[in-house]
């Protein structure tokens, strides 16, 4: 059984980021993640025109693809970046109509699995193709993550706790666009997160849309979320840095210090207790965001 990704103190933190923006810094980008004890890394695949993004992340996904970035490209990066990861999971998010309709499942689940992706969640998989999927995913041991919302119904959340078996269940916070904040706010997803754990017990459940900041990493985890995934805000900062010029490393850096000021170190999933980490080869501004 693969390590759990996320630790057993509360809230764990995942970061979404589009691969290739910006371009040839994904490496830096994750060993300072890395630095910082993040625990997941959904590095997405970027794709035109998502349905689900707001724009800050439609525009990351458009410099992305602009700069060539693929599915074959970003393995190749993955696999060169894993073995350097002391603590970092990377979870690959791929969309199933731009980059792996023409794929075969086993094939591209061994591919993801041998360049060291932790699991795969496969974005928009048209419902009669899920059992294919989830059939290549446990056949070459690669976890996937699954996602539901707070409106699912019982056997929706009861199946993405299932068969998110090995990863998480992404709980969207509500319908709408990335970026949106749920409108009475997070503290009410208790109930679905309480439905998921019964269905799992050991599946973690991470909540996602709208976590901008540390209040925000608080509510999720008083609703009894195991993590918060933070990605509107986070790619908001690389492309501020990208705007005026300044080091996205550095910025990001920035972001998570204040997301999390008073992270003092944890036992990681690659390795020791840490404490509050420096990010060597960073220029860090001291003043310085379904199933």
């Amino acid at each position: 059984m693969p390590d759990p990704l996320f630790p057993p103190h509360r809230p764990g933190l995942a970061l979404f980021l589009n691969a290739g923006d910006p371009a040839g810094r994904l490496t830096d980008l994750a060993l300072m993640l890395d630095h910082h004890d993040v625990d997941v890394l959904e590095l997405a695949v970027p794709f035109p025109n998502s349905p689900t993004d707001g724009p800050v992340i439609r525009r990351s996904a458009t410099r992305a693809l602009d700069a060539g970035t693929t599915w074959d490209t970003v393995l190749a990066d993955l696999a060169r970046l894993t073995p350097r990861l002391r603590h970092l999971n990377v979870v690959l998010l791929a969309d199933w109509s731009h980059s792996l309709r023409h794929r075969d499942p086993t094939e591209t689940a061994r591919q993801a699995l041998d360049a060291g992706a932790s699991a795969l969640l496969v974005h928009a998989l048209p419902p009669r193709l899920r059992p294919t999927w989830n059939q290549a995913l446990t056949t070459t041991g690669l976890p996937q993550v699954t996602t539901c919302y707070p409106a699912s119904t019982p056997q929706t959340l009861h199946t993405a706790a299932r068969t998110a078996h090995g990863a998480y269940v992404y709980l969207v916070a509500h319908y709408g666009r990335s970026g949106t904040t749920p409108a009475h706010g997070h503290h009410t997803l208790t109930a679905t997160v309480t439905a998921l754990r019964t269905a799992a017990p050991a599946t973690p459940v991470a909540v996602g849309f709208g976590v901008r900041n540390a209040a925000d990493l608080d509510a999720v985890a008083a609703c009894g979320a195991d993590a918060a995934i933070v990605g509107s805000a986070a790619v908001a900062r690389i492309e501020h840095a990208l705007t005026e010029g300044l080091d996205p490393v550095g910025e990001l850096s920035a972001f998570l210090t204040g997301l999390r000021p008073a992270r003092t170190g944890h036992p990681g999933a690659r390795g020791g207790t840490r404490t509050t980490p420096t990010t060597p080869g960073t220029t860090t501004r001291e003043e310085q965001p379904a199933c």
